[in-house]
């Protein structure tokens, strides 16, 4: 037989197999087997997975037990877990206060908790969009004020990560009015990365707000030493290794945060956030899409690394322990998709069945991939017009975009009744329409392992500029 013929029969079977591939996906990835994840991780017994808490360890074992199950290989420091030490930093409010001129505040929100006294210091004053215009003569040493005044648009703990190279003195973050949820609670720090040097504060006062505005503003600030204990969580990472000799070691990643917001409030009623949709539904997406394709008779060409983070919900702190301490080089990690909200079916502005959003959708060409899937699965994959590009900030993608690799995060629907409250139960998913949307997900990942052209940022929107500057100097350029 002559290598012409070969190849052609060689590339027929492939041709073959990848037609084959979606009824395969579809009969594996059921929506039982997505139910009962979902169900045991939004558990009442599992108290919200909190970030930490004996829930999410919890949660963790299960994942990890599936991945085992599923033949995944464990890539972590121990089995299948990419373990972090964190301080465990608790605010003391307690002779906490801010005073400019007059005006004197003694509440609000530490969100960054380090002992702070400063005396008339000095003011620069921003919007969330401003910031990433400023430079550190401009910041340093002053109080960088930031007026959020439409209610978001500041990315909260993962945007206060990105302000040491300005070296302020505090950052006071002015909210209209505090959401109820808010509160100064524990944050984690990673013990094996440096103190941060400035504490970081959201405080809502009218009369805080008019005399910041005065040209001359000078604040004082008090904020007591916060409490400082160790605990560690866990990323959950399995690998299903590609069969390429080349391709192999390069790495496409899946996330899905794990955790949600645990047990909150006081008093009568519910007060468990089992996060069933947001995001147990993405965790149990990884999960099932990692099993259907570790079961399939043929490696992708390239390695898939299915990885559930915690801390999502509390700033981020999974992913971004991934980015900083890779399992694999960032350099050979080609893009991240990232599940969140793929089970509730009823958003706010209407039902979504049968398709899904993609955010940052034309920051990439992502979208062309998943959409070809969804022609092929009968799932439509839609841009929200006034969604895509705010969201793209508020979730674990964008940890994986400000280290330059390319990556979006799917949902069905952004808001939806119940989004971050109590309510958020297993019964309330659609895992028909569930299993339908993770097929397709699943397949546009199998392509996108399988193509010899890795996903690549949209240098023609001017919104990924700062991702491509990142690419580059993750690529040594």
């Amino acid at each position: 037989m002559s290598l012409r013929s070969l190849a052609f029969l060689l590339c027929c079977a492939s041709t073959g197999f990848a037609q084959a591939i979606a009824p395969q996906i579809a009969s594996r990835l059921t929506p039982e087997n997505l139910k009962a994840d979902v169900a045991f991780l939004a558990s009442d017994t599992l108290q919200g997975r909190a970030t930490p808490s004996p829930g999410l360890d919890a949660a963790a074992e299960y994942i990890a037990s599936e991945f085992r199950k599923a033949g995944l290989e464990p890539v972590g420091d121990d089995g299948y877990f990419q373990t972090a030490t964190y301080n465990v930093v608790t605010p003391n409010m307690e002779g906490f206060e801010i005073t400019c001129g007059a005006v004197r505040v003694t509440s609000g929100v530490i969100g960054e908790a380090v002992s702070t006294d400063l005396k008339n210091a000095p003011v620069v004053k921003a919007t969330p969009a401003e910031i990433d215009g400023l430079t550190a003569e401009q910041v340093r040493g002053k109080v960088l004020v930031v007026d959020q005044s439409a209610g978001r648009g500041f990315g909260g703990m993962r945007r206060w990560s990105s302000l040491s190279t300005l070296e302020p003195a505090l950052v006071l973050i002015l909210y209209p009015d505090l959401p109820r949820a808010m509160g100064s609670r524990p944050a984690l720090r990673d013990a094996s990365q440096p103190a941060p040097k400035f504490a970081a504060v959201i405080v809502s006062d009218p009369s805080l707000k008019e005399a910041l505005a005065k040209p001359d503003a000078a604040v004082s600030v008090r904020i007591p030493a916060p409490k400082i204990e160790i605990a560690k969580a866990r990323n959950v990472a399995g690998l299903l290794r590609g069969s390429d000799p080349v391709l192999k070691d390069t790495y496409l990643i899946v996330t899905g945060h794990y955790d949600h917001l645990g047990v909150r409030g006081t008093g009568p009623g519910d007060h468990i956030f089992n996060g069933a949709n947001d995001d147990a539904s993405g965790t149990s997406s990884v999960i099932e899409i990692a099993t259907a394709l570790a079961s399939l008779g043929e490696r992708p060409r390239r390695s898939i690394l299915f990885l559930t983070v915690f801390g999502e919900e509390v700033g981020g702190y999974g992913a971004r322990y991934y980015t900083t301490h890779p399992i694999f080089p960032l350099s050979q990690t080609i893009a991240d998709l990232n599940l969140e909200q793929l089970g509730r079916t009823d958003d706010t502005e209407g039902p979504r069945p049968l398709q899904f959003n993609l955010t940052g959708f034309d920051y990439t060409d992502i979208a062309a991939t998943l959409a070809k899937a969804g022609a092929e699965t009968g799932i439509k994959v839609v841009k929200h017009e006034k969604n895509s590009d705010s969201f793209f900030s508020r979730s674990d993608n964008v940890t994986f975009a400000d280290a330059g690799i390319p990556d979006t995060t799917i949902s069905v629907a952004y808001i939806y009744p119940d989004y971050h409250a109590a309510g958020d139960e297993w019964p309330k998913l659609d895992y028909a329409n569930m299993a339908k949307v993770d097929t397709c997900i699943a397949l546009g990942l199998w392509n996108m392992a399988n193509s010899d052209q890795a996903p690549q940022w949209n240098r023609d929107n001017p919104k990924t500029a700062r991702y491509l500057e990142a690419a580059k100097k993750l690529a040594g350029k």
